[in-house]
């Protein structure tokens, strides 16, 4: 299988890479437009603040590509949020995919969120074999509002959009490749769309 982590500069890619290995899969960085066309299936991965990530994207050409991938694509976290119309960090416009916005939580809470939480109101093959209630890592200041695209809620002080599918395209605030063997399996059954 052709696998591909889109390299714009941001991201968790050793421990994405680490992940699909352990799998038996090689997940190739790359930032070459015609080998992600080519590719069976795309990592969209982003740690970092969206207003300089965009930045990159859009420095590598990346930004026009994106949205016209056919194959499935996952976004991790910040790749998921600048998958979304805006992002409220850096007052960011995003690629669209997602018809939704990204906000910041509330100052009344601990921010950012940082650890264990659970997965619920779980709507997608995404989630095969993953228990309503199962645990993922996050660390995100921001959040995806609850749309019509919500495959999966987390509640931090409100209900929020944990994961999130449009046509081929999917995304996940949580962090699959440090969620253990939840993470794992999400992975997988991304792999098997």
């Amino acid at each position: 299988m052709d696998l591909k982590i889109v390299n714009y500069g941001a991201g968790n890619i050793k421990s994405i890479q680490f992940a699909f290995q352990r799998l038996g899969y090689n997940a190739v960085l790359s930032d070459n437009s015609a080998e992600i066309i080519k590719a069976d299936k795309v990592i969209f991965p982003g740690v970092g603040e969206a207003s300089s990530a965009m930045k990159m994207l859009k420095e590598s050409g990346l930004d026009s590509l994106m949205p016209q991938l056919k194959q499935p694509v996952l976004g991790i976290c910040l790749g998921m949020q600048l998958m979304c119309n805006h992002t409220e960090e850096g007052d960011t416009e995003g690629l669209g995919i997602f018809d939704t916005n990204v906000k910041r939580f509330s100052n009344r809470i601990k921010v950012p969120q940082m650890g264990w939480n659970t997965v619920k109101n779980l709507k997608s093959g995404l989630f095969n074999n993953i228990i309503e209630g199962d645990y993922m890592y996050l660390v995100h200041s921001y959040y995806a509002e609850h749309c019509n695209e919500t495959i999966a809620t987390s509640d931090y002080d409100i209900e929020y959009a944990s994961a999130l599918e449009h046509d081929n395209f999917f995304g996940v605030q949580f962090h699959p490749e440090k969620s253990g063997k939840t993470g794992e399996r999400l992975l997988k059954n991304f792999l098997e769309l």
